[in-house]
């Protein structure tokens, strides 16, 4: 009996099957340069320092960045925020963000409410998830906050928040752009967005490994705190920590063959072109959506319009738990969704969904029209049992 194919649609979580040419980029730097970038002058120490140059020059290119010192590497895109937010935020300062973002945002932001060193405003957006941006630009105006926080798509229900809407209301705040569900499948040209800080991780549509992500800095000269510090093989003969970058948010020996890696998933995602890869999952949520919308016991939630979201749709079914209709996919249909409330437990709240959560079906480059039409008969199924 030949093994039933697994169909993956879990995209939002991290993206899988990678490129082969990402596997291989790894492969290659394990077996012929994993040395420590930066920390010997050796042949294999220097090779590395190249790769990891290289990759820091892919990614600025990427994004449109003018200066590839101003991409900051880290582990993902949860470190990213938490260097974003801790490292901005000083006492006193007020914080607004929206009630849609995920918890690598609202815990460190609950944190530093809770201990008394921001006062926080969370602007609620649409059922529907969409930001309001009359309510933020109200918050920003009688606040005058030193960060506004948004995600650039919800990871619950995909919904896109206009950037150059919420750049022209952040007034004197540094905007923080939440990147995670983006980067990789929607155009982002920073070099004509007013966004002081972004952060993204390199493992879902960017098509890299895990362990890979990064902040990049729109200026350089954000007052912006150190997370970590420690050695950076940089000015080792100095007790403090360099004041350059990229070094003076980098300490520790960096996850080489990851980076490595992420600039190989970006190469891939280059080859289809984003506009390419966009059309291509508009089109499977466009089919995902007509599908769900003619089921009678299924509610889809979020804008319901491929135009205004990512290609992940988040739904409950009548009489059936979220975690029974995720179960019965995955054992019946190898089908791989994610159910719950998917780290967002405010998203949730927003949209109605708390505290059961739903189905997230997410889409990447590596699904076709036939994984969706596989879903669309294994819910049918579901229901009709």
């Amino acid at each position: 009996m030949e093994p039933r194919k697994t169909i993956y649609l879990d995209h939002a979580a991290t993206s899988f099957p990678k490129p082969e040419k990402v596997k291989q980029a790894v492969l290659d730097h394990f077996e012929r340069y994993s040395a420590s970038p930066g920390r010997s002058g050796h042949s294999m120490s220097l090779a590395a320092s190249r790769s990891l140059f290289d990759a820091r020059e892919t990614i600025a290119a990427f994004f449109h960045v003018d200066d590839s010192r101003k991409v900051i590497f880290t582990r993902n895109v949860t470190e990213s925020l938490n260097l974003a937010i801790y490292g901005m935020v000083r006492e006193g300062d007020h914080v607004v963000t929206t009630s849609m973002e995920h918890n690598s945002v609202m815990r460190p932001l609950r944190d530093l409410e809770a201990r008394g060193i921001i006062q926080l405003t969370v602007v609620s957006s649409s059922p529907e998830g969409l930001a309001d941006i009359q309510g933020l630009a109200r918050a920003v105006q009688s606040g005058n906050p030193r960060l506004l926080v948004v995600n650039h798509a919800s990871n619950v229900t995909g919904t896109l928040v206009d950037l150059k809407r919420i750049a022209e209301i952040k007034g004197s705040a540094y905007l923080l752009v939440d990147a995670a569900q983006t980067a990789g499948s929607i155009p982002i040209h920073l070099d004509s967005l007013d966004v002081d800080l972004f952060a993204f991780t390199g493992h879902k549509a960017l098509q890299g490994p895990q362990g890979t992500g990064g902040l990049i800095l729109k200026t350089g000269q954000e007052p912006l705190l150190p997370l970590m510090q420690g050695g950076t093989g940089s000015h080792s003969e100095f007790e403090q920590q360099p004041d350059f970058l990229p070094d003076r948010f980098e300490s520790g020996t960096p996850n080489g063959c990851g980076f490595a890696g992420l600039a190989a998933g970006i190469s891939a995602v280059e080859e289809w072109s984003i506009p390419a890869l966009r059309e291509h999952e508009k089109k499977m949520t466009e089919r995902l959506l007509e599908g769900l919308l003619s089921m009678d016991r299924i509610h889809v939630l979020g804008p319901r319009d491929p135009d205004k979201q990512t290609a992940v749709l988040s739904f409950q079914v009548d009489g059936i738990s979220p975690s029974d209709v995720g179960f019965q996919l995955d054992r019946e249909f190898g089908i791989c969704v994610r159910t719950g409330l998917h780290c967002a437990p405010a998203a949730h709240r927003t949209i109605g969904t708390f505290p059961q959560g739903t189905v997230r079906i997410s889409m990447g480059m590596t699904n076709s029209m036939a994984d969706v039409e596989a879903a669309l008969e294994a819910l049918e199924w579901i229901i009709s049992r």
